[in-house]
């Protein structure tokens, strides 16, 4: 009997990382006092169980391409539901605010926000748009990565892909707590063509998780909001890292990768050292995962004894019934 090859150690961080945050979440929320809509957490509920549903049809079909595209959508939707309620419930400790301390640091890299933001008003609608696009289009990044890559049944670097963008996000994570902030914000009121970036939006719900005013959780509907470091800026980074091997999407996924990083601080109202703290972080991430990914010692070759039943001694005569029992004569 063989034994099939060892996989590697992504795929059990991943899943350790994701029950890590689940356990956080949990005494957390029990801590501040928050709750869950449970009327508007049905369709996340069904996004999970339909995606478990196709591990185990995977799984029985011993389809290896389905198990490994299923795991990994499976991972990304967990961590992404988990990773949100730390966020605000990380942000419901309040504590000071580094907002004042990230715009200084942009200042002192030579970023004119006033001025930047002029700029990018005068520019044409249609550039916007698909730079707008670009920033909206994370999760369709990521939902197309997986697919890929698990079609081409590249399903290593599938997971490890898929362990960097969570050990990524949950350091993003953790570290918005320690170093809250609103974000780099702007009045859209006073331009002419540049529209309400995220963090503009989500401001009110920020102040809201800090101030106690906002103990329940829609999971129905939730939203990043992170400042420091900027996941947008982190998560195409890994994303093209993984794609690099299909030489047909190397470029179009270097570009469209860029153009996300670039739109980052205008449509998510992210501060540049967000960004550069977000790159960094994405390489940091990709080590750590490919070291994590090195594969254990391959047992395959290796012949296992196997125990052959007796063989029951062969007998003679006739054989009658007595009183329920079986008697050999």
């Amino acid at each position: 009997m063989r034994l099939p090859t060892t996989t590697s150690y992504a795929n059990a961080v991943s899943w350790s990382v994701i029950g890590g945050l689940a356990l956080a979440c949990l005494l957390l929320s029990h801590a501040l006092g928050f709750s869950v809509a449970l009327a508007r957490a049905a369709l996340p509920a069904l996004g999970v169980a339909v995606l478990t549903g196709a591990l185990a049809i995977g799984r029985m079909r011993a389809d290896t391409r389905l198990v490994a595209g299923a795991t990994a959508f499976l991972q990304m939707t967990l961590f992404t539901i988990l990773g949100v309620v730390l966020a605000y419930l990380l942000a419901a400790f309040g504590g000071p605010s580094w907002d004042e301390w990230l715009a200084v640091t942009d200042a002192r890299l030579g970023l004119d926000w006033p001025a930047i933001l002029a700029v990018a008003d005068r520019l044409p609608v249609p550039i916007l748009l698909v730079a707008g696009l670009a920033y909206h289009s994370l999760v369709v990044q990521m939902v197309g990565c997986i697919v890929v890559l698990a079609a081409t049944a590249r399903l290593e670097r599938l997971r490890t892909a898929v362990a960097a963008a969570i050990v990524a996000g949950a350091v993003t994570i953790l570290l918005s707590g320690l170093l809250p902030a609103v974000g780099n914000l702007f009045d859209p009121a006073h331009y002419r063509t540049l529209w309400p970036s995220v963090a503009w939006q989500d401001r009110d719900l920020v102040l809201g998780l800090r101030d106690g005013a906002v103990r329940e959780l829609d999971l129905s509907h939730m939203t990043g909001i992170v400042s420091f470091p900027s996941y947008h800026a982190a998560l195409p980074v890994i994303l093209f890292w993984g794609l690099y091997p299909v030489t047909r999407l190397r470029v179009p996924a270097a570009i469209w990768a860029g153009l996300t990083i670039v739109a980052t601080p205008l449509f998510g109202g992210h501060y540049g050292v967000d960004v550069l703290a977000g790159l960094l972080l994405a390489v940091l991430a990709l080590a750590v995962a490919r070291r994590l990914a090195a594969k254990a010692p391959d047992l395959s070759g290796m012949r296992w004894p196997v125990r052959h039943a007796r063989p029951m001694p062969r007998t003679t005569g006739r054989i009658r019934w007595k009183q329920g029992a079986e008697v050999i004569h």
